[in-house]
């Protein structure tokens, strides 16, 4: 598994998270918030992960350039 982005909160992760799944692309969001339990984060970051083979086209999908 590769982190393919960082993200403030578990919910900006999960949006992400939503444009892999479009693409059939699917992800993992690890994050120490307790499951969503918390509102906030106790490691400074939810992250998204994908499989190794997955992780360049998912990096495209997310690159900010991607969204213009």
């Amino acid at each position: 598994m590769i982190v393919v982005g960082t993200y403030p909160t578990r919910a900006d992760a999960e949006l992400a998270q939503a444009a892999l799944e479009v693409e059939g692309i699917q992800s993992v969001v690890s994050s120490d918030d307790a499951g969503g339990a918390y509102p906030f984060d106790l490691s400074g970051g939810a992250r998204l992960v994908v499989s190794e083979e997955d992780a360049e086209r998912a990096a495209a999908i997310l690159a900010p350039e991607a969204a213009e």
